[in-house]
């Protein structure tokens, strides 16, 4: 396109989004309109990611923030309990959401996918926009088809608040679009701690593990008889996310509808 993309952040304050902030900033087609945040007052976001300022004040009220800003895209990194009105609000005034918050069920991903094509917008709803993560669901699709048995094992820090995480149940989706469901383990195994087996998904286990100290790991265990496969990816900064939040940020002024999983956009 011609014009820079305007770019709104929403939780611009948190470390997500000061993360998305300095993104935004040093993208040459990207153009930082509004930040958004309940908890800071007034401050400049580029001074508050340690840049020059950049003239864009923070706000605390979401609505009026993007009606005066009118951006092209919102980025969102909030949490589940504001995920969905957000996105409703950013859909409502026309602009395309970039969301990387869970919470969202079947149902309201399909019911905004509706009001994306009514506007004629897209939007993104993404566990995880770590291309090294994307890559490893995709592995472990494409090595499920011959190794059916498998577990899933997630890290996170000890103030994360769902479990399992978006990535492993996305991870979960998609081995499950070409594994067929089987149970496994012994038919008559017995949990005396319950839970201790993890978490019940087509078949297979789902385990979160919850500590300090860890930022995001992932790892996908399949065996059969004489051999096992691990497929594993580590994040260790935010930055991680940034490229993808990018590519993202592009793609969405390109289609209609509400995609839901960052892997659409890696070939």
């Amino acid at each position: 396109m011609d014009r820079k993309i305007r770019v709104a952040v929403i939780g611009a304050s948190g470390r997500m989004g000061r993360e998305v902030v300095k993104t935004v900033l040093t993208e040459s087609d990207m153009e930082l309109v509004a930040g958004v945040s309940r908890t800071s007052g007034p401050i400049d976001l580029g001074k508050m990611v340690g840049f020059e300022e950049c003239g864009v004040k923070m706000s605390n009220d979401v609505e009026q923030a993007l009606t005066e800003a009118r951006p092209d895209v919102i980025v969102d990194f909030t949490g589940p309990q504001t995920a969905v009105s957000h996105t409703n609000l950013a859909i409502r005034l026309g602009i395309r959401p970039v969301m990387g918050t869970t919470g969202f069920t079947p149902q309201a991903i399909a019911e905004l996918d509706k009001l994306c094509q009514e506007k004629g917008i897209g939007g993104l709803i993404a566990p995880n926009f770590s291309i090294g993560a994307i890559l490893m669901m995709k592995f472990a699709a494409q090595a499920s088809k011959y190794f059916p048995n498998l577990e899933i094992i997630e890290y996170h820090g000890d103030q994360k608040l769902d479990a399992p995480s978006g990535t492993a149940v996305k991870t979960a989706e998609l081995i499950s679009e070409v594994r067929e469901e089987r149970r496994q383990g012994n038919p008559n195994e017995e949990e005396t701690i319950e839970g201790s087996r993890g978490g019940y998904y087509n078949g297979f286990r789902i385990h979160s593990v919850r500590l300090p100290g860890i930022f995001a790991q992932q790892e996908v265990i399949m065996a059969e008889p004489g051999q096992a496969l691990k497929i594993r990816h580590d994040s260790y900064d935010r930055a991680a996310y940034m490229p993808g939040v990018a590519i993202a940020i592009r793609k969405v002024m390109t289609y209609s509808g509400m995609i839901y999983g960052f892997e659409h956009f890696i070939d």
